[in-house]
């Protein structure tokens, strides 16, 4: 599962799995606007009402900001949620 974070142009951070990239778009699947809160961050759905049976979303390069890995914690909540399987975060033993 290819999650990522992308900055899109109206001001969002996307939390979503991307399915394909070429030059010109990106399509992703489950995305969730990142919600900060007081302590934490939030996560609501970013297009609620897309067809659950072709959940993909192409958006125009145009307008992503950038994309940028996601930070482990979150990624591994984000697979708990979508994804079948879950792999622990690498821990150091010092």
């Amino acid at each position: 599962m290819n999650v990522k974070l992308l900055r899109i142009s109206t001001g969002e951070e996307l939390v979503a799995e991307i399915v394909e990239e070429n030059d010109e778009s990106i399509t992703v699947r489950n995305g969730l606007v990142c919600v900060p809160q007081q302590q934490s961050v939030g996560f609501i759905p970013w297009a609620s009402v897309v067809d659950k049976m072709e959940p993909e979303i192409t958006v125009s390069k145009k307008f992503i900001v950038y994309i940028a890995a996601v930070d482990p914690t979150v990624k591994n909540k984000y697979s708990e949620m979508f994804g079948g399987i879950t792999t622990p975060e690498k821990k150091l033993i010092l």
